[in-house]
């Protein structure tokens, strides 16, 4: 299982391949587990500080880390250094890994296109809206597959395969956001597991594929 297609791990593949096939086949998983946050009226965090604050703190992040390396990147081409070894092989991959997979794939081509209700938006949890499973689209007026803010919260693995030195124990710092966002979404009725899924393994696949292809050599973790 640690062999690596297109840099990325097999076992990784074959997951993604089997939530595909059970989102499709076994829908009512979505359904179960979004009524764990469900009371009958409203969503566990549905307009809570803690829905607030994973909701609005992903793109500040997402924008001071990448603000960060642009300035530190012309910093280094203005004075000829090469702090944090940010050159231009650095900016064009967090410029990929920011704009297709988040970007591009998830809210573009999928969300804006896919059609499928949010929980708070289906019958099943007071809305007016018919449930579909995932990867099927639906001609319904929704926006939930797949997760824009999962997808931008996860997109911090890339920034973490930049590094030097404690790359593990960052990742564990990424992954661990990334999960509590995706948990905050599910929670307030905006998302389903398989939405918040979908938008994980996207971002990983194409973090990897792009470190890649830029930086010639497998990442490590």
């Amino acid at each position: 299982m640690k062999k690596k297609y297109l840099n990325v791990q097999l076992y990784i593949w074959l997951s993604f391949v089997v939530l595909s096939i059970i989102s499709i086949l076994i829908p009512q998983i979505d359904l179960y587990v979004s009524s764990l946050f469900y009371d009958g009226k409203t969503f566990t965090l549905n307009h809570t500080f803690l829905e607030a604050f994973f909701y609005h703190s992903v793109q500040p992040l997402i924008l001071i880390f990448s603000i960060s390396s642009l300035m530190i990147f012309l910093y280094n081409i203005i004075t000829k250094k090469n702090i944090f070894n940010i050159n231009s092989k650095v900016i064009l991959y967090i410029f990929l890994v920011l704009s297709i997979a988040p970007g591009l794939i998830v809210n573009v081509i999928l969300k804006d296109n896919w059609g499928r209700p949010r929980p708070a938006q289906t019958i099943e949890f007071g809305g007016k809206m018919n449930f579909m499973p995932a990867f099927i689209p639906s001609k319904q007026d929704g926006y939930s597959f797949s997760s824009g803010h999962t997808a931008a919260a996860f997109s911090l693995i890339g920034f973490v395969l930049l590094l030097k030195r404690r790359k593990k124990l960052w990742m564990t710092f990424a992954l661990t956001y990334g999960v509590l966002v995706s948990i905050a979404r599910i929670a307030s009725g905006g998302h389903f597991l398989s939405d918040v899924l979908t938008s994980f393994f996207i971002v990983y696949i194409f973090t990897h594929l792009f470190y890649k292809l830029i930086f010639k050599k497998n990442s490590n973790v």
